[in-house]
């Protein structure tokens, strides 16, 4: 992942897991490592973007917004699916992810299934085109393991004797 090769190929990556497992740490470094090497990056908190979205939507800057995400080379999605989005986020989030295809690589950060994203974006067609996308077009990467913010706070208040 670190060679950023796929960010050539216009490849996805899902990175996948329970919660405190290193997902976002993971994504932002790939964000640093690609602003280093001169790849245009968009980090976004997935939820915000839709937010952002709408909002250019209504305002009528959606085309300004849209072109401002294509023009990275790589958009980091952080926290897919934690919020679900009503029908119009999910069609304006569906627009920036088609778009995409072939074009710039996303990494997902999520803690939902495949099988659970139409439940995310309110349409299980949009869901399935969406994951239909990502799927034949990416790589899964699980993260699985403890919790490295539960066994950090489980240590506080132990001392060290």
């Amino acid at each position: 992942m670190l060679s950023l090769d796929f960010v050539g190929r216009a490849e996805d990556l899902i990175f996948h897991g329970p919660t405190g497992r290193g997902k976002t740490h993971m994504a932002t470094a790939l964000g640093i490592e690609a602003t280093r090497r001169g790849i245009p990056v968009r980090f976004h908190q997935t939820a915000s973007l839709v937010l952002q979205l709408g909002k250019a939507k209504r305002e009528g800057t959606l085309d300004r917004l849209m072109a401002d995400i294509g023009w990275a080379s790589l958009v980091i999605l952080d926290e897919f699916g934690y919020v679900p989005f009503d029908v119009d986020g999910a069609r304006l989030l569906y627009q920036v992810i088609s778009d995409s295809y072939e074009r710039r690589s996303i990494v997902f950060t999520t803690n939902v299934e495949f099988s659970r994203w139409g439940t995310v974006f309110a349409d299980d067609k949009l869901a399935a085109a969406i994951v239909d996308r990502v799927v034949h077009h990416g790589r899964l990467v699980e993260f699985g393991g403890p919790s490295h913010r539960l066994e950090q706070s489980l240590m506080l208040g132990k001392s060290g004797s």
